[in-house]
Parts: C-alpha cells; sequence; structure tokens
C-alpha cells in the first residue's frame, strides 16, 4: 500500500508527541509503517484479518490502534488504487472527541512539512 502523507507522521512527532515519549512512539508508528506499506489488502476484511485490532468504521475507513491503543490513526483507504490517506492521528482521549467517520486531515495540526 502507499501511505499518503508519511510526513504526518514525523510532523505529528515532532509536535504533538511529549519530548520524552518521541523515540518510543515513532517505533511505533514506524512499524505501522512498515506494515501498511507491505501490505497489498484489496478489502477491509482482508485488512481485517491481518490486523485484528483495527477497527473499520466503513468500507473505507478505518481506525488503528498504536502503542497499546494509547494513540489512534485515522486512515481513509482506496484499496482499487492500493493507497491509504492518514485522515487524523492522536491520543486516545483525543480521539474521543472526534467524529471519526468524518474527520478530516488538517495540515496545521502536525506542521507544515512535505514528503
Amino acid at each position: 500500500m502507499r501511505v499518503v502523507a508519511r510526513s504526518t507522521l514525523t510532523g505529528f512527532i515532532q509536535n504533538r508527541v511529549p519530548r520524552g515519549e518521541r523515540r518510543l512512539v515513532t517505533e511505533h508508528l514506524q512499524a505501522w509503517f512498515k506494515l501498511v506499506k507491505a501490505a497489498r489488502w484489496e478489502s477491509s476484511a482482508e485488512l481485517k484479518t491481518q490486523l485484528r485490532s483495527a477497527s473499520i468504521v466503513t468500507a473505507q475507513r478505518v481506525v488503528f490502534n498504536i502503542k497499546g491503543n494509547e494513540y489512534r490513526l485515522v486512515a481513509g483507504i482506496n484499496y482499487q488504487s492500493h493507497a491509504v490517506f492518514i485522515k487524523w492521528i492522536g491520543t486516545h482521549a483525543e480521539y474521543d472527541k472526534i467524529d471519526v467517520s468524518t474527520v478530516q486531515h488538517e495540515e496545521g495540526r502536525y506542521g507544515n512539512l512535505s514528503d
């Protein structure tokens, strides 16, 4: 799968993760990125088979648990073009305050980094 945009992960770590947690959160996000990049899911059912902890919101929207569910990553997925679009990432507490089915990427939330 192609992940759009990896810079969101970097910006999130630099701008939203406390300095003392950055190394560990970076490791977990790198593991997630590596797993998703290697995947070739054709449907949400295939994704769920590989990642049982993922929550399927709609056929094109998935929530991934990061770092033991301490963080949540909301992604839009286009299975036909094998693309994963990072819509939102934050703490579990922040996640409880959003509408996961409609949340969209906000550039300012993660900084203005380029891919």
